[in-house]
């Protein structure tokens, strides 16, 4: 149980937050999605709904994978890993979670070239092999979405309780209204937007905690004082499985024992998550590759600058009056639970800390479930109700459906987070047997995309049987460590490891052995291509632009594949070679010679570590803050002149202008009209 600290604020502070704070940007978006629609033509029909229009520039989709890959996780869990193996800890988080982002670049560009009219990866899954193996993705799919979904409930109500006092309960089913509400109007172009918003007043939060930290803080306030301070308590409480027991090295064994669970379990989160499949769809062809490069390399100093500042600061801290568990140390549930960073926050900056931090970790919260929303509503609106119910259903029923599911997905995934509280379940655990759940279907997901040679019964049979491998090696594995199966028990490194690194790689012995028996598919990649766009034809016609506009719309998707796809081919081969170098780097160049020196840092060192970090982060302040309004500066400018004028663009102008916009870059925007087929690979 964590310990009874009494919160820093009132609960007036967090009923404001999340209610005022929410409500505030639901009814920003809303209106947003109005002024879009009166003064810029946008109609939000069902394929504006899922893919945004798949025209999406580089500097949005950056921001949005900042934003959605941004989880109270992020902030929680890679502060109370840093509490627990010092400076190592947030480099194996950010390094051990930012590779997938990068490689995931590679197969973002490998989906468009092959299935462009695809809403989600799973229709693509569906194209290949049948309706079993479709079947068994949209489990793993749907699982992936609830488990992030309740890892981001969990650790947003946790923190919100702590900090206010406000009942978790509340908190839980609290929280996602605004989110389901501008989601619910504005759709996929919605999340984006408010991605950006999110993301740019997250990384000012970070940013001010850091300065405040190692230049301004009358109690820390540089990064000598920092050091000096985690060297008593290595002293106080040397770290076990760390070089000379300090928190100042990046030889840590439980470190990387952490870091191999980090790296499985995320390849789960990204690679099986429709919510980054959906922000490939929605990109621009021209903007896939360096918007996923681009954010990838933004979100890596979030949680390695998060996590250095605040939890350092309560290894520095918690020995002062000033920290809220004084005189004891944290409980190993206050850390499970995510309550490093929240208690070292009211330890730099007492009540002000405690509001930064519980503005941003509501706005981690609702910025990433709004992607989990639209990720699973497109689910069960294109792979279950589209595909098996009604294959020739419109757009307005298909918006219809998205919106029922959101709705009802909000609700589910509130009453299983509150079993979850009730019954101990924390964000800590879930984030550590995340992996565990549903790796296994990492590997024969991305051979669906990469290798012809994958036959049906390797791809539908693998993930099952390694996620019945990886859940025994698991248990046993917690079994024979403590004795019995408790919480505490199958949630330590051990258990986990073995489960995760058993759900990564036990497929590859079964897609070996189908191979063997049933022989190589020879797949041609073309039925990927006869994936249909929705028929939009009657929410166009009822939109109210003029009959010539209507047809200019409908003229845009009647456009060649083949320049588009000479483009993406050359993106693919650029993706390939710089995500692999990225990888190569952050995986073994830099963490592995420091770990294999055993190397202590030098109150020299860390100063230079500290303010590398800090450097970065102001650089992804440039690159998902300011970049994405220059990047779209025509039509900011556009929009509010109009406004300003009180009228509203012809909308024959309009329509050209778009027309115009969309073929810039790489080729159209828009994919080929429904039954073409795009160039098989």
């Amino acid at each position: 149980m964590t310990q009874a600290v009494p919160p820093a604020l009132s609960q007036g502070y967090g009923y404001g937050i999340i209610l005022g704070v929410g409500f505030a940007f639901a009814i920003f978006m809303i209106t947003l999605t109005h002024i879009l629609k009166r003064y810029n033509n946008e109609v939000v029909t069902s394929e504006m709904f899922t893919t945004a229009g798949r025209t999406m520039k580089s500097g949005l989709v950056a921001s949005a994978v900042v934003s959605s890959w941004t989880w109270a996780a992020t902030l929680l869990q890679s502060s109370g890993v840093c509490y627990r193996y010092g400076v190592s800890g947030p480099f194996w988080y950010a390094s051990g979670a930012t590779v997938q982002i990068l490689l995931f670049a590679t197969l973002a560009i490998t989906l468009k070239r092959r299935a462009p009219n695809a809403h989600t990866f799973l229709e693509a899954v569906k194209a290949r092999y049948g309706t079993a193996t479709h079947f068994v993705f949209i489990l793993y799919g749907v699982m992936t979405n609830v488990l992030v979904s309740l890892m981001l409930i969990a650790g947003g109500a946790a923190t919100i309780n702590a900090l206010t006092g406000v009942s978790a309960v509340a908190a839980i089913f609290l929280m996602p209204i605004p989110v389901v509400a501008y989601t619910f109007i504005g759709g996929l172009k919605a999340t984006f937007i408010t991605d950006y918003i999110h993301g740019v007043a997250v990384l000012i939060i970070i940013i001010t905690f850091a300065l405040t930290a190692y230049a301004t803080s009358d109690v820390l306030g540089s990064p000598s004082v920092v050091y000096d301070l985690l060297v008593k308590a290595a002293e106080a409480h040397p770290v076990a499985g760390n070089e000379g027991g300090s928190y100042l090295t990046m030889r840590s064994s439980g470190g990387v024992t952490f870091f191999i669970i980090n790296i499985v379990g995320n390849f789960g989160t990204v690679f099986l998550d429709n919510g980054y499949f959906n922000k490939a769809i929605a990109a621009h062809p021209a903007h896939a590759l360096p918007g996923y490069i681009m954010g990838g390399l933004a979100w890596l100093p979030i949680p390695l600058v998060t996590a250095t500042t605040l939890g350092l600061s309560a290894l520095a801290l918690e020995s002062s009056p000033r920290f809220p568990t004084f005189p004891h140390r944290m409980t190993e549930a206050d850390v499970s639970a995510g309550l490093a960073l929240p208690y070292a926050a009211v330890a730099l900056l007492g009540k002000g800390g405690a509001v930064a931090t519980l503005i941003m970790i509501f706005l981690a919260v609702t910025s990433s479930f709004n992607s989990e929303l639209v990720a699973t509503s497109s689910i069960f609106t294109y792979d279950i109700y589209r595909t098996y119910f009604r294959p020739n259903a419109g757009g307005k029923s298909l918006i219809w459906i998205s919106h029922m599911c959101m709705v009802v997905y909000a609700l589910i995934i509130c009453c299983i987070s509150v079993g979850l509280w009730y019954n101990g379940i924390s964000m800590g655990f879930l984030y550590l047997l995340m992996g565990v759940l549903i790796s296994a279907a990492v590997i024969p997901a991305t051979l669906t995309l990469l290798w012809d040679g994958q036959n049906k019964w390797a791809a539908m049979l693998s993930p099952v049987f390694g996620t019945a491998c990886a859940i025994t090696a698991w248990l046993v594995t917690a079994k024979k460590t403590c004795g019995s199966l408790t919480v505490e028990c199958t949630g330590s490194n051990n258990p986990m490891l073995a489960g995760n690194v058993t759900a990564l790689f036990a497929p590859l012995v079964f897609i070996t052995f189908s191979t063997l028996v049933f022989g190589f598919d020879k797949y041609n990649w073309k039925s990927m291509g006869l994936i249909r766009q929705a028929d939009d034809h009657e929410m166009i016609v009822s939109s109210g632009l003029d009959e010539e506009a209507q047809r200019d719309a409908e003229r845009r998707i009647m456009v060649s594949q083949e320049e588009e796809d000479q483009k993406l081919d050359r993106a693919f081969k650029v993706a390939a070679s710089v995500t692999a170098l990225l990888a190569i780097s952050l995986l073994v160049l830099w963490p592995m010679p420091m770990y294999g020196s055993r190397y202590i840092f030098s109150k020299t060192f860390f100063t230079g570590w500290v303010s590398v970090g800090i450097a970065w982060i102001f650089l992804s302040l440039l690159a998902v803050g300011v970049y994405p309004a220059w990047e779209s500066r025509e039509t900011l400018i556009k929009v509010t002149t109009t406004m300003l004028r009180g009228g509203r663009l012809p909308k024959r102008q309009i329509i050209e202008a778009e027309a115009v916009k969309s073929e810039e870059g790489s080729g159209p925007a828009t994919p080929v009209r429904e039954g073409s087929v795009s160039k098989s690979k």
